[in-house]
């Protein structure tokens, strides 16, 4: 007898303990191994994994050092870019958040549901994305004030600014600045929440019109199993996107920390 789906979008998203239970605290805070951190640690040994085995410095370069070193000019491209020169020291920093963020988002899309393993998308957790976006920022500033002490507070007032205007465009400028973690870390946040629930949504239409008969499945189930192949593929496109403009945005803040423009 068919059963009736039973699909909760939001469960994919909750953070349950592995190892440890809820009287595992300090300071009030709960410690035990959950499985979020289970895979921050398999995205950290992937990703380790990864860039090691392109640091063999072969003479004649494999595909996988090749790779490692795309990605590697890749990110010494942008930031020389919008930077300038300056911007190499930053490569190790932003190339290992770029390539976290991008391995964190293709891990939790692979389907391993089907062997009874389901991945877990801690980058769907503002409190992940927003630490990562906070970390950004905070190098933003000791950067901004260690090149230019105090005069870094000129960047919250736009070169050829009228000084009748300076009172009003001075705090504007504050705000925005300020409010910079926060966009960045929603922005990969909502990106890779919004695509996984409406996969799931999209999973119980399939499964409850295959269950309501042949005409219902041709009719519901069919075309939402269509659609979310579209999706998936869609999903791996957003994945690497969101890593990109986490990069790029982070070296765009600190471009204005290291020129002040």
């Amino acid at each position: 007898m068919a059963t009736e789906a039973k699909v909760d979008p939001m469960h994919q998203f909750t953070i349950e303990p592995l190892a440890g239970t809820a009287d595992w605290s300090i300071a009030g805070y709960n410690v035990s191994f959950t499985n979020s951190a289970l895979w921050m640690l398999i995205t950290v040994v992937v990703l380790t994994l990864f860039v090691a085995g392109g640091l063999r410095r072969e003479l004649v370069p494999g595909r996988w050092q090749m790779t490692v070193e795309y990605f590697t000019g890749f990110i010494d491209g942008m930031l020389e870019a919008n930077i300038g020169k300056a911007g190499r020291k930053y490569v190790p920093y932003v190339f290992s958040l770029f390539m976290f963020i991008l391995f964190a988002n293709l891990l939790g899309l692979l389907p391993l549901g089907v062997v009874g393993l389901h991945p877990f998308t801690f980058t769907s957790h503002f409190t992940v994305t927003g630490l990562l976006a906070v970390l950004s920022f905070a190098i933003v500033l000791v950067v901004g004030f260690w090149r230019h002490g105090l005069h870094f507070f000129s960047l919250f007032v736009p070169h050829g600014t009228p000084l009748p205007m300076i009172p009003i465009i001075a705090p504007i400028e504050f705000i925005s600045f300020m409010v910079r973690p926060f966009s960045l870390g929603l922005r990969l946040f909502v990106a890779m929440m919004a695509g996984h629930v409406l996969l799931e949504v999209l999973s119980s239409f399939v499964i409850d019109g295959t269950n309501a008969g042949v005409g219902f499945g041709l009719l519901v189930g069919l075309p939402s199993f269509l659609l979310m192949i579209g999706i998936c593929a869609l999903e791996l496109l957003v994945a690497g996107i969101q890593a990109y403009v986490f990069a790029l945005l982070t070296s765009l803040y600190i471009n204005d920390a290291e020129n002040l423009h």
